[in-house]
Protein backbone atom coordinates (compact mmCIF):
# COMPACT_ATOMS: atom_id res chain seq x y z
CA UNK A 1 0.00 0.00 0.00
CA UNK A 2 1.29 3.19 -0.85
CA UNK A 3 1.30 6.90 0.41
CA UNK A 4 -1.70 7.42 -2.15
CA UNK A 5 -3.93 4.23 -1.20
CA UNK A 6 -3.96 5.81 2.16
CA UNK A 7 -5.43 9.01 1.54
CA UNK A 8 -7.11 7.49 -2.06
CA UNK A 9 -10.97 8.50 -1.68
CA UNK A 10 -14.01 6.78 -3.60
CA UNK A 11 -15.88 9.92 -3.09
CA UNK A 12 -13.81 11.67 -5.26
CA UNK A 13 -13.79 9.09 -7.07
CA UNK A 14 -17.69 9.44 -7.51
CA UNK A 15 -17.39 13.14 -8.65
CA UNK A 16 -16.41 12.43 -12.44
CA UNK A 17 -19.19 9.72 -11.89
CA UNK A 18 -21.47 11.38 -14.37
CA UNK A 19 -20.20 13.48 -16.42
CA UNK A 20 -20.89 17.82 -16.43
CA UNK A 21 -22.88 17.28 -19.85
CA UNK A 22 -25.27 14.69 -18.54
CA UNK A 23 -25.89 16.51 -15.62
CA UNK A 24 -26.64 20.05 -17.57
CA UNK A 25 -28.67 18.65 -20.51
CA UNK A 26 -30.79 16.40 -17.93
CA UNK A 27 -31.54 19.11 -15.58
CA UNK A 28 -32.73 21.60 -18.78
CA UNK A 29 -34.98 19.16 -19.78
CA UNK A 30 -36.27 17.97 -16.44
CA UNK A 31 -37.28 22.04 -16.19
CA UNK A 32 -38.61 21.76 -19.59
CA UNK A 33 -41.17 19.00 -19.10
CA UNK A 34 -41.52 19.91 -15.56
CA UNK A 35 -42.46 23.45 -16.76
CA UNK A 36 -44.93 22.12 -19.38
CA UNK A 37 -46.91 19.67 -16.69
CA UNK A 38 -47.01 22.91 -14.61
CA UNK A 39 -49.09 24.46 -17.48
CA UNK A 40 -50.68 21.70 -18.11
CA UNK A 41 -51.68 21.60 -14.57
CA UNK A 42 -52.85 25.75 -14.28
CA UNK A 43 -54.79 24.98 -18.13
CA UNK A 44 -56.87 22.07 -16.35
CA UNK A 45 -57.75 22.77 -13.29
CA UNK A 46 -61.10 22.88 -12.07
CA UNK A 47 -61.04 23.18 -7.98
CA UNK A 48 -61.88 26.39 -6.21
CA UNK A 49 -58.64 27.43 -4.70
CA UNK A 50 -55.70 27.21 -7.30
CA UNK A 51 -52.60 26.40 -5.07
CA UNK A 52 -49.58 28.32 -7.24
CA UNK A 53 -47.37 26.30 -4.73
CA UNK A 54 -48.72 22.77 -5.88
CA UNK A 55 -47.68 24.02 -9.40
CA UNK A 56 -43.87 24.66 -8.38
CA UNK A 57 -44.18 21.27 -6.81
CA UNK A 58 -44.76 19.45 -9.84
CA UNK A 59 -41.64 21.14 -11.74
CA UNK A 60 -39.22 20.95 -8.76
CA UNK A 61 -40.35 17.31 -8.13
CA UNK A 62 -39.55 16.15 -11.75
CA UNK A 63 -35.93 17.95 -11.29
CA UNK A 64 -35.40 16.15 -8.23
CA UNK A 65 -36.58 12.85 -10.01
CA UNK A 66 -34.31 13.17 -12.71
CA UNK A 67 -31.15 13.95 -10.61
CA UNK A 68 -31.83 11.34 -8.11
CA UNK A 69 -31.86 8.67 -10.73
CA UNK A 70 -29.27 9.93 -12.52
CA UNK A 71 -26.99 9.55 -9.43
CA UNK A 72 -28.52 5.67 -9.38
CA UNK A 73 -27.74 4.58 -12.77
CA UNK A 74 -24.46 5.72 -12.01
CA UNK A 75 -23.52 3.72 -9.15
CA UNK A 76 -25.64 0.21 -8.47
CA UNK A 77 -23.97 0.02 -4.57
CA UNK A 78 -25.57 4.22 -4.74
CA UNK A 79 -29.18 2.34 -5.80
CA UNK A 80 -29.63 0.34 -3.02
CA UNK A 81 -28.75 3.00 -0.09
CA UNK A 82 -31.22 4.89 -2.00
CA UNK A 83 -34.02 2.71 -2.12
CA UNK A 84 -33.25 1.90 1.86
CA UNK A 85 -32.93 5.51 2.40
CA UNK A 86 -36.19 7.01 0.47
CA UNK A 87 -38.25 3.51 2.43
CA UNK A 88 -38.48 5.70 5.36
CA UNK A 89 -39.79 8.71 3.93
CA UNK A 90 -43.32 9.46 4.84
CA UNK A 91 -45.63 11.89 3.35
CA UNK A 92 -48.57 13.21 5.17
CA UNK A 93 -49.65 15.63 2.71
CA UNK A 94 -53.17 14.55 1.83
CA UNK A 95 -54.31 15.09 -2.07
CA UNK A 96 -57.73 15.91 -2.18
CA UNK A 97 -58.43 15.83 -6.16
CA UNK A 98 -57.47 12.23 -7.57
CA UNK A 99 -56.52 14.34 -10.59
CA UNK A 100 -53.75 15.77 -8.56
CA UNK A 101 -52.53 12.26 -8.00
CA UNK A 102 -51.95 11.91 -11.87
CA UNK A 103 -49.95 14.78 -11.58
CA UNK A 104 -47.60 13.97 -9.25
CA UNK A 105 -47.48 10.44 -10.74
CA UNK A 106 -46.42 12.21 -14.30
CA UNK A 107 -43.71 14.26 -12.75
CA UNK A 108 -42.13 11.54 -11.33
CA UNK A 109 -42.69 9.19 -14.43
CA UNK A 110 -40.92 11.97 -16.45
CA UNK A 111 -38.33 12.68 -14.46
CA UNK A 112 -37.13 8.80 -14.40
CA UNK A 113 -37.39 8.62 -18.29
CA UNK A 114 -35.19 11.56 -18.52
CA UNK A 115 -32.90 10.46 -16.05
CA UNK A 116 -32.57 7.20 -17.61
CA UNK A 117 -31.74 8.59 -21.13
CA UNK A 118 -35.08 8.25 -22.77
CA UNK A 119 -35.39 11.65 -24.01
CA UNK A 120 -38.25 11.20 -27.15
CA UNK A 121 -40.14 8.69 -24.97
CA UNK A 122 -40.74 11.41 -21.73
CA UNK A 123 -40.98 14.64 -24.35
CA UNK A 124 -43.76 12.71 -26.62
CA UNK A 125 -45.26 10.91 -23.98
CA UNK A 126 -45.73 13.87 -22.28
CA UNK A 127 -46.99 15.56 -25.02
CA UNK A 128 -49.45 13.33 -25.49
CA UNK A 129 -50.30 13.15 -22.05
CA UNK A 130 -50.87 17.16 -21.81
CA UNK A 131 -53.05 16.89 -24.42
CA UNK A 132 -55.23 14.49 -23.59
CA UNK A 133 -55.99 15.89 -20.00
CA UNK A 134 -56.53 19.20 -21.97
CA UNK A 135 -59.12 17.55 -24.32
CA UNK A 136 -61.34 15.25 -21.62
CA UNK A 137 -60.77 17.78 -18.39
CA UNK A 138 -61.73 21.22 -19.83
CA UNK A 139 -64.32 19.34 -22.45
CA UNK A 140 -67.76 21.79 -21.55
CA UNK A 141 -70.83 19.67 -20.51
CA UNK A 142 -74.06 19.96 -22.52
CA UNK A 143 -76.42 20.43 -19.17
CA UNK A 144 -73.95 22.11 -16.12
CA UNK A 145 -75.33 20.52 -13.00
CA UNK A 146 -76.39 22.78 -10.17
CA UNK A 147 -77.47 22.52 -7.06
CA UNK A 148 -80.84 23.94 -5.59
CA UNK A 149 -80.53 24.33 -1.66
CA UNK A 150 -84.30 25.11 -0.59
CA UNK A 151 -85.88 25.30 2.61
CA UNK A 152 -89.43 25.49 3.11
CA UNK A 153 -92.06 25.15 6.37
CA UNK A 154 -94.26 21.96 5.72
CA UNK A 155 -94.48 19.18 2.97
CA UNK A 156 -97.10 21.79 0.73
CA UNK A 157 -94.72 24.40 0.53
CA UNK A 158 -91.91 21.37 -0.61
CA UNK A 159 -94.44 20.21 -3.33
CA UNK A 160 -94.96 23.74 -4.44
CA UNK A 161 -91.37 24.31 -5.01
CA UNK A 162 -91.15 20.84 -6.47
CA UNK A 163 -93.39 21.66 -8.87
CA UNK A 164 -92.18 24.68 -10.07
CA UNK A 165 -88.48 23.27 -10.20
CA UNK A 166 -89.50 20.41 -12.68
CA UNK A 167 -91.09 23.38 -15.17
CA UNK A 168 -87.83 24.53 -15.55
CA UNK A 169 -85.25 22.25 -15.60
CA UNK A 170 -84.55 19.14 -17.33
CA UNK A 171 -83.60 16.60 -14.22
CA UNK A 172 -84.15 17.07 -10.70
CA UNK A 173 -82.26 14.75 -8.42
CA UNK A 174 -82.94 14.84 -4.41
CA UNK A 175 -79.49 14.60 -3.03
CA UNK A 176 -80.56 14.90 0.63
CA UNK A 177 -83.51 16.09 2.57
CA UNK A 178 -83.83 16.55 6.04
CA UNK A 179 -86.88 17.73 8.14
CA UNK A 180 -87.94 19.01 11.57
CA UNK A 181 -90.65 20.39 13.28
CA UNK A 182 -92.00 23.53 11.06
CA UNK A 183 -88.84 23.27 8.80
CA UNK A 184 -88.13 20.75 5.72
CA UNK A 185 -84.84 21.29 4.05
CA UNK A 186 -83.44 19.75 0.85
CA UNK A 187 -80.50 19.85 -1.95
CA UNK A 188 -81.89 19.08 -5.14
CA UNK A 189 -78.90 18.99 -7.92
CA UNK A 190 -80.85 20.05 -11.39
CA UNK A 191 -79.71 20.01 -14.68
CA UNK A 192 -81.43 23.56 -16.48
CA UNK A 193 -82.77 23.83 -20.13
CA UNK A 194 -80.97 27.29 -20.77
CA UNK A 195 -78.85 29.10 -18.69
CA UNK A 196 -81.79 31.27 -17.54
CA UNK A 197 -82.17 31.10 -13.23
CA UNK A 198 -84.92 33.70 -12.92
CA UNK A 199 -87.12 30.70 -11.50
CA UNK A 200 -85.25 30.89 -8.43
CA UNK A 201 -87.06 34.39 -7.69
CA UNK A 202 -90.58 32.38 -8.29
CA UNK A 203 -89.26 29.59 -5.78
CA UNK A 204 -89.03 32.57 -2.97
CA UNK A 205 -92.38 33.78 -3.78
CA UNK A 206 -93.91 30.51 -3.20
CA UNK A 207 -95.65 30.72 0.14
CA UNK A 208 -94.21 28.46 2.79
CA UNK A 209 -90.85 28.51 0.94
CA UNK A 210 -88.17 30.76 3.05
CA UNK A 211 -85.59 30.76 1.02
CA UNK A 212 -83.92 29.17 -2.69
CA UNK A 213 -80.19 28.84 -2.95
CA UNK A 214 -78.71 27.79 -6.59
CA UNK A 215 -74.88 26.99 -6.68
CA UNK A 216 -72.83 25.65 -9.24
CA UNK A 217 -71.58 22.06 -8.88
CA UNK A 218 -68.97 19.99 -10.49
CA UNK A 219 -69.59 16.46 -8.29
CA UNK A 220 -66.70 17.56 -6.04
CA UNK A 221 -67.23 20.36 -4.28
CA UNK A 222 -69.75 24.02 -4.54
CA UNK A 223 -68.97 27.25 -5.24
Amino acid sequence: MTFNDIFKSSFLENVTSVSILDMVLTIVLAFGVGLFIFLIYKKTYRGVMYSAAFGTTLIALTMITSIVILAVTSNVVLSLGMVGALSIVRFRTAIKDPLDIAFLFWSIGAGIILAAGMIPLAVIGSVCIGLILLFFVNRKSHTHPYMIVLSCVDHNAELMAKECIGNYVVRAIVKSKSAVKGAVEMNIEVRLKDDNTDFVNLLSDIPGVNSAVLVSYNGDYMG
